[in-house]
């Protein structure tokens, strides 16, 4: 059954398994997650489920949100996220799911919002090599080089890699182990690293390439 929360990544640390092994892991907060809203085919053409993570205070919530919220019969969320499932009957508007819905030795996807770096040279985003420090390419040796071709076409093609804005965008890992699953805290220790900074928002679903 496809399944899929909302967390918070709390930051990198090591475990041991049986053998002596370290795992590198990437420790997430996993819920709980809210049930505010069931997207069925007959109303909405799909079938889904909205889930709101991280309670924020009433008077911070504007008026169309609160009724949505009172609606489901659910504290007002600080994040909404849609999760589009197979069996979405046995889960009712206003449920409370848990990091436990996830067990260790699964396969699961992270979805996340990589870390905002700024405005980088084409070096730093494109991996380019740098040009010559000694003769004929100064006066700076990190810039992108030559754009392209000379009178025909006469213009840059679109899509060029060059410098600009890197990072801040979604950014999904497939294939990560569950390796321990502490529900009594929603927590859940993942193999490996997931996208953003510490205290970012992801979202955990099953692998899609692996049951």
């Amino acid at each position: 059954m496809k399944k899929g929360l909302i967390g918070r990544k709390v930051g990198m640390t090591q475990i041991f398994d049986d053998k002596g092994n370290v795992i590198p892991v990437t420790v997430v907060e996993l819920g709980p997650c809210a049930v505010v809203q069931k997207k069925t085919v007959e109303n909405d053409g799909y079938q889904a489920l909205q889930l709101g993570f991280d309670d924020k205070k009433v008077t911070r919530t504007n008026k169309p949100d609160a009724g949505h919220f009172k609606k489901a019969d659910v504290a007002p969320k600080k994040v909404l996220k849609e999760f589009r499932l197979d069996d979405i009957e046995s889960v009712k508007v206003g449920d409370i799911l848990k990091a436990d819905i996830f067990a260790a030795g699964e396969k699961v996807d992270v979805v996340g919002t990589s870390k905002g770096k700024g405005t980088a040279g084409s070096i730093k985003r494109w991996n380019f090599s740098r040009l010559k420090e000694s003769h004929g390419t100064g006066p700076v040796a990190r810039h992108a080089g030559s754009l392209g071709a000379c009178s025909d076409p006469s213009r840059v093609y679109k899509g060029k890699k060059l410098a600009g804005h890197l990072g801040s965008e979604r950014v999904t890992i497939q294939n990560l182990d569950v390796v321990k699953v502490d529900a009594e805290h929603n927590l859940i220790a993942i193999k490996g690293a997931i996208p953003g900074p510490k205290k970012g928002i992801v979202m955990v679903v099953n692998s899609v390439k692996k049951a």
